[in-house]
């Protein structure tokens, strides 16, 4: 296992890598490669794992009962999923985990990374801190995904979507990790009328994008 990477990560920072080596073992730690569009955590299922992605990305994928679906979230390298139900003992998840590519994954036992060893090491209680600002974060990221989709005008929420991005790259231009229908299922509209929506900020001089892709144009950068 990669130590130099995890060591940068959010989840083993300020830990080195000779004690997250300790921890590994502490964890049940494995890994496992998924190819892409492959189910890593399947909804109605319970888990006692999280998983952290060392390579590639995964979608966090709501099942509706027509057939359609949403995708409530997405998941890069160096970040962590499924901490929310490992956390809580047979909680059944409601959504799937599926790989976006080939994607490699580092599982570590929940309940093990929440109860320090009786040794009570201190890079056992860096971790679990580091785990609640991992949660802390998520719903913050949460609640800016109920703003972006708070407003009834298509427009607006591409404009709050996309002005978070600008914001967070530090520039005008910048990548969004959405596809086109990933952002519409993100922003939870549908996909052809987002496009035109898109071509219309275009026209009218907001925004200039190819792909995914982006420069705000207007003063919303």
């Amino acid at each position: 296992m990669n130590t130099s990477f995890l060591a940068n990560t959010l989840l083993f920072r300020g830990i080195t890598e000779d004690e997250i080596s300790v921890l590994l073992t502490c964890l049940g730690a494995q890994e496992r490669t998924f190819q892409k569009d492959e189910v890593i955590f399947r909804a109605g299922s319970s888990i006692s794992e999280i998983g952290l992605i060392e390579s590639g990305s995964v979608n966090i994928v709501v099942n509706f009962y027509w057939g359609n679906s949403n995708i409530f979230g997405h998941v890069s390298k160096g970040q962590i999923f499924g901490e929310n139900y490992a956390a809580i003992p047979g909680k059944d998840l409601i959504c799937d985990v599926i790989s976006c590519e080939e994607t490699r994954v580092l599982f570590l036992n929940m309940q093990k990374l929440l109860t320090p060893c009786q040794r009570a090491c201190a890079f056992h209680t860096r971790l679990i801190k580091n785990m609640l600002r991992i949660s802390a974060q998520k719903n913050l990221n949460l609640s800016r995904r109920m703003m972006h989709t708070a407003s009834y005008s298509l427009r607006e929420r591409l404009l709050s979507y996309l002005s978070e991005q600008a914001l967070e790259a530090g520039s005008s231009h910048f990548t969004i990790p959405y596809n086109r229908q990933q952002l519409a299922d993100y922003l939870a509209v549908n996909r052809s009328s987002m496009s035109k929506e898109l071509s219309k900020m275009q026209e009218d001089g907001l925004i200039t994008y190819r792909k995914n892709e982006f420069t705000l144009k207007g003063g919303y950068a």
